[in-house]
């Protein structure tokens, strides 16, 4: 939470915590003192819910937990002028650790942690057209997902007959033709394997849909553009990166922003030595892009981020911390690039480890 908003709530603010489901909606506001001043249960519809808030009064902030129907939400009530946080649930171990628990009391309860300041906020994209092209990004790599989910299930039917064939054997449609003739001339058999190669057929074409008006929207953006000009990070992993980051200005440094993106390290320790570990709870579709950007470009050739990864094994780092070197400066490149609009200069990348290895 920044410190405008923490400053608006611990000072005169009204705090209207919604609990939010489908059907209902539990509204629960505190007073400037931190009694409850209000509590509804509403339908969930923008008019219902603005229409409860007028009984709170102003000024207030109104807090609700990330959830399917968060953005929606967020956006319709920032649109009539409401002071919006949305927050993480992981979070809010108060409310799921309470012994009473039900829904007037969750409202209840996200109001109270939202008044002393214990919310993290959830980043939602400014622009509704930037919220559009992220979940663009996130149905490609859905279908990618169901893809593989398809072929994985066409190979181990087929193993289960004796028949082991790897999946660009089967993308096209002669090689389903041809795994069909290997296996037995069972009619129920081959109808089966039929209908699991048509599932595999609808996913490959979802998938390549998706990927076509992905790259055709990823165009239209110059930072992505600038993006590819860094080896390893192509149209998939430039658009990933910049939507689901959405702004540079989100993080006080390049630390914050390798926490994220899940390489970077966190502190835990308590009565005895503080140890350092990669944390658990981060953004996985991000961490996967920027791993596989490190891992590309390090087997791409002689790429400068290649001979940064030589030079990390040569001093005794493990491969894998290489490895993780290397996505951390190249999400560094990327930041810095899109924070002062620059372009990519391969021959900056390594000069402060090489500085630091000579002196």
């Amino acid at each position: 939470m920044d410190d405008k908003r923490m400053e608006l709530i611990s000072a005169e603010a009204r705090v209207a915590g919604l609990d939010v489901h489908c059907a209902f909606t539990e509204l629960a506001a505190l007073g400037p003192r931190g009694r409850l001043i209000c509590r509804q249960r509403l339908t969930t519809a923008l008019p219902e819910i603005l229409e409860g808030l007028t009984h709170v009064g102003r000024p207030r902030v109104v807090v609700l937990e990330e959830g399917p129907l968060a953005d929606w939400l967020m956006r319709g009530l920032a649109e009539k002028g409401e002071t919006v946080i949305v927050s993480d649930p992981r979070r809010n171990a108060l409310i799921a650790k309470e012994s009473d628990k039900d829904d007037p009391i969750d409202a209840f309860k996200l109001a109270q942690l939202a008044r002393g300041g214990f919310q993290r906020p959830v980043h939602h994209p400014a622009s509704y057209e930037r919220m559009v092209f992220k979940r663009r990004v996130a149905l490609y790599h859905d279908r990618v997902r169901q893809r593989v989910r398809q072929a994985n299930l066409v190979m181990a039917q087929a193993r289960s007959h004796g028949v082991f064939v790897p999946e660009n054997a089967f993308a096209e449609d002669a090689g389903q033709h041809a795994l069909l003739a290997r296996l037995p001339r069972c009619a129920e058999l081959r109808e089966d394997f039929r209908i699991l190669l048509d599932g595999y057929r609808a996913a490959r074409q979802q998938e390549q849909r998706a990927e076509r008006g992905l790259i055709r929207l990823a165009r239209t953006h110059p930072e992505i553009v600038r993006f590819r000009a860094v080896p390893g990070y192509g149209w998939i992993r430039a658009a990933t990166f910049f939507t689901f980051v959405d702004t540079p200005w989100r993080f006080r440094n390049k630390s914050a922003l390798w926490k994220y993106t899940g390489i970077g390290l966190a502190r835990r320790g308590s009565g005895g030595p503080v140890r350092l570990h990669v944390p658990a709870n981060v953004n996985r579709m991000l961490k996967n892009t920027v791993l596989g950007a490190a891992i590309s470009a390090i087997q791409g050739g002689r790429s400068e981020f290649a001979m940064l990864y030589e030079r990390w094994l040569a001093h005794g780092l493990t491969p894998r911390s290489a490895r993780r070197n290397v996505a951390r400066t190249q999400t560094a490149v990327l930041w810095g690039m899109w924070k002062n609009g620059g372009d990519y200069h391969p021959e900056w990348i390594g000069r402060s480890l090489q500085t630091a290895l000579s002196s």
